[in-house]
């Protein structure tokens, strides 16, 4: 055997000895090569998004509230009371609302129900807005309301409001009640009193035996 081959082995039996180089060697690759590691996978997950010529943002509340739809809710109920603390609920079949800055809800088959001195009331619209400030609905369309002693009035281009039970109309307006029908340019109604007041060229073709 070489003196060479005798100095390599001595070198070896060196570096393999408990606590020599080799022991050393093992000891910081156990704990560097995780670390190693870890950081090489999160260079490999994060590096699609370094590409400066990729787009990013920032979602932010001011570009929230400008959405084109804030909320959008089917088969929508609502729940109040009148100036006398009556109950009344307003139903729809979809309810929409624009953002929260808007306090309008476009409401589609609505149906309201109220209690009143003379007994329930019902009144019902294919479509119109609901103001959840004011509580008035305006039609857009023919709006029907019925009371449970039989006084109905169906009349287009009106506004409700639920507070007072009152309506008025907010443009020319024509419609009809049990008496007949009627056009004018303006009309308020107390629907509780079963008052119905037209003004403007107001006209009312009478059912022969209404009144009695």
């Amino acid at each position: 055997m070489s003196v060479q081959a005798d100095i390599q082995r001595t070198a070896r039996q060196k570096f393999a000895l408990p606590g020599g180089r080799h022991d050393r060697l093992v000891r910081v690759l156990r704990v560097a090569l995780p670390s190693i590691i870890g950081a090489l996978l999160a260079v490999l997950a994060f590096s699609p998004f370094s590409n400066t010529q990729e787009m990013s943002f920032v979602l932010a509340k001011d570009e929230v509230n400008l959405a084109t739809e804030r909320m959008r809710v089917g088969n929508a109920l609502y729940r109040g009371e009148d100036t006398k603390g009556r109950a009344f609920s307003l139903s729809a079949g979809s309810a929409v609302q624009k953002s929260t800055a808007d306090p309008l809800l476009r409401m589609t088959d609505l149906t309201g129900r109220l209690v009143m001195d003379n007994g329930p009331a019902t009144l019902s619209a294919g479509k119109g807005t609901y103001d959840m400030k004011t509580e008035k609905i305006r039609v857009e369309g023919p709006l029907s309301f019925a009371s449970g002693d039989g006084f109905t009035l169906v009349a287009n281009n009106v506004e409700f409001l639920l507070k007072s039970k009152t309506m008025q109309s907010y443009g020319a307006v024509s419609g009809s009640t049990r008496v007949g029908t009627f056009n004018a340019a303006r009309m308020t109604a107390d629907a509780e009193a079963r008052i119905v007041r037209l003004e403007g060229g107001a006209r009312l073709q009478i059912n022969q035996g209404a009144i009695r």
